[in-house]
């Protein structure tokens, strides 16, 4: 090889090391520009389900603390008028029962806000109450089945709650199913959760296509924040939907 043929073949080399390292500088240069909006778009997700549990955390204390005791006061007075009459006797009843109805209705509205149960007694108690609640309003049959012995972080348990509250909210609404299987179990440091219905199934893709699936994104940025995975589902043909979800976790060491 003469002087002219090694200068040309250094030119080339050192060309394509150029080249080479253009290349590598966007490659690196895009990948961390993905990261940092991955990272961005995971604090915002987070900010959004943070602020959306402060605003049910309030409204669930309102109505718990100021409105629920000016019902049982206007009962109170208005089981103490003077009732002359018969009819106005049975109008002082009716309206009690009507206040008594609407205080119900108002802790349920308060307890779905925010659930109590699970603050006080952790994640598979508030489940199993929930669903004792949705199933005194409905043929939907749901079985719960669990291996979770111990308190997860605040942040995974509501979370997750929030999870199974859309879940049963979609199958009851939309599934026609009439069974509904819940599985719950933790395995070396993995949250296990997986949903079974035996309704007429749903297009995931098409529903997230048309953008009238908000719960399901819902679903999907709770997923994300914690840094979990979900299966999701595939056009069935009238069998059913199953979810599987899987989530990192750690004992809560309070």
């Amino acid at each position: 090889m003469d002087t002219e043929e090694k200068e040309f073949y250094n030119a080339v080399l050192i060309a394509a090391a150029i080249i080479g390292f253009i290349m590598l500088y966007f490659i690196v240069s895009m990948i961390m520009q993905h990261r940092k909006s991955r990272r961005l778009s995971k604090d915002r997700i987070l900010a959004e389900i943070k602020t959306l549990e402060n605003e049910r955390r309030r409204i669930a204390s309102d109505l718990h603390d100021e409105i629920g005791p000016l019902l049982s006061t206007v009962k109170f007075q208005i089981a103490h008028l003077d009732a002359d009459t018969d009819e106005m006797q049975h109008l002082i009843r009716s309206s009690g029962k009507h206040i008594d109805t609407i205080i119900q209705r108002m802790r349920e509205i308060s307890t779905n806000l925010m659930p109590y149960m699970l603050e006080r007694k952790g994640l598979v108690w508030a489940i199993q109450d929930f669903i004792n609640r949705v199933q005194q309003n409905g043929a939907l049959k749901i079985v719960f089945k669990h291996h979770l012995n111990k308190r997860l972080t605040a942040d995974i348990e509501l979370n997750v709650y929030r999870i199974v509250q859309e879940i049963l909210h979609n199958t009851i609404k939309h599934a026609k199913a009439n069974l509904l299987m819940i599985v719950l179990e933790e395995n070396d440091e993995v949250l296990r959760l997986q949903t079974t219905d035996d309704g007429i199934g749903f297009d995931f893709q098409e529903i997230i296509k048309q953008n009238s699936g908000l719960g399901l994104l819902n679903l999907q940025s709770r997923i994300e924040v914690m840094k979990g995975t979900v299966r999701i589902p595939s056009p069935n043909n009238g069998k059913g939907v199953t979810y599987t979800f899987e989530i990192p976790v750690k004992a809560d060491k309070k």
